[in-house]
């Protein structure tokens, strides 16, 4: 037999990096903890599902077309978002998931031994792209659970190419105003790219928030994420999208994939352009549902954080982990947060009224046993 050196072969960034492992399906976790069916509380989805237009084009969805190859680069979906937020379609670019468009910034703009620049406690996937592709992630703590503005401005130097902002910021729920994030983009003063990804910028109702596409015109290395799989409920179909200045834009298309986004999601994400009533009818929903868990929170004594996205986040008195063990044990998934170097936090998606309820009568069950 041939010998072969694996490790030869692995960069030491990637053999440094330990891969993400995820839950197994429900049906498989329903057996091991032996419930008959699993509240998912864990991936922040929107229980109302796709708007109505989306469901339709779906529901008229021919099998034959699986056959076909989708058109490279959205065409029709990049001028829907176009006239809808008034941006040059050529500014726009599509990824298989927001995470697709998180690798092409990366790609584009760092190269081995430059940094990122982005928060401790957010989203993930920023880190983890940086840390295998070679580029260090500086990480900032947050202060009162928010992204602290100044500290990352601190941490900039001359190898840093991309600073990430998640606003809302998953998991905390905490939010950059217009203003702020002004602010800080003028302090920024083009020394790197800056991307503000609003995953969850459509729950938000206040006017304070920000017009990132206004302040895009003024601020060129700005670069704006958003997805459908949040408000839009067509998670499962995977498909984020980016708008940039002409030139940032045209540089990320370098390294973007075309193809990458299947047909299905393309068509569906199209008919969901803009649909209003879904917008209000998702966020009375999470505002109910927000009530609930805040009142829930004061009957238990509990600590609660987040007050725009689908999720808030709880302070337990117990390990998170347990809790997480023992609510899988009653049918309700929530995301335990250590591993998100939140210890003791649960983050709970605000789901459908049945799960909303299941999950307070379990959590007050696991409390109640220390």
């Amino acid at each position: 037999m041939t010998e072969f050196a694996l490790d030869r072969l692995v960069p030491a960034h990637v053999r440094a990096f330990e891969a993400y492992v995820p839950s197994p399906p429900d049906d498989v976790l329903c057996r091991r903890f032996g419930v008959p069916h699993l509240h998912r509380l864990n991936n922040n989805e929107n229980p109302l599902g796709p708007p109505e237009a989306a469901r339709a084009m779906m529901a008229a969805w021919k099998p034959e077309q699986a056959a076909l190859y989708p058109q490279g680069d959205g065409w029709h979906l990049r001028r829907a978002l176009g006239r809808q937020f008034d941006i040059d379609p050529e500014q726009l670019i599509l990824g298989n998931g927001a995470n697709e468009v998180i690798a092409f910034v990366i790609k584009a703009f760092c190269e081995p031994g430059d940094n990122i620049v982005t928060a401790d406690r957010t989203f993930a996937v920023y880190e983890w792209l940086a840390s295998f592709s070679g580029v260090e992630p500086k990480l900032v703590p947050l202060r009162d659970y928010a992204f602290d503005s100044q500290a990352m401005l601190d941490a900039i130097d001359d190898r840093t190419r991309v600073i990430f902002v998640c606003n809302p910021n998953n998991p905390t729920g905490t939010w950059w105003t217009h203003d702020e994030l002004d602010a800080f983009m003028h302090a920024v003063d083009g020394r790197a790219i800056v991307v503000a990804d609003e995953a969850y910028a459509e729950f938000a109702e206040d006017p304070a928030f920000p017009d990132s596409f206004a302040l895009m015109q003024r601020h060129p290395n700005l670069i704006v994420f958003r997805t459908f799989s949040k408000m839009w409920g067509l998670a499962g179909l995977r498909i984020g999208w980016m708008a940039a200045s002409p030139d940032v834009a045209a540089t990320v298309k370098k390294t973007s994939i075309s193809y990458s986004v299947n047909l299905l999601a393309m068509e569906a994400a199209r008919a969901a352009v803009w649909d209003e009533a879904h917008v209000a009818a998702t966020r009375a929903h999470m505002r109910e549902a927000r009530a609930g868990i805040a009142a829930l929170a004061r009957r238990l004594n509990l600590t609660m954080v987040g007050d725009v996205g689908n999720f808030c986040m709880l302070r337990l008195p117990v390990s998170d982990t347990v809790a997480h063990r023992r609510l899988m044990g009653r049918g309700v998934m929530a995301r335990a947060m250590t591993s998100f170097r939140y210890p003791g936090w649960l983050r709970v998606s605000l789901g459908p009224a049945a799960a909303m309820a299941a999950f307070a009568t379990a959590l007050e069950e696991v409390l109640a046993e220390g």
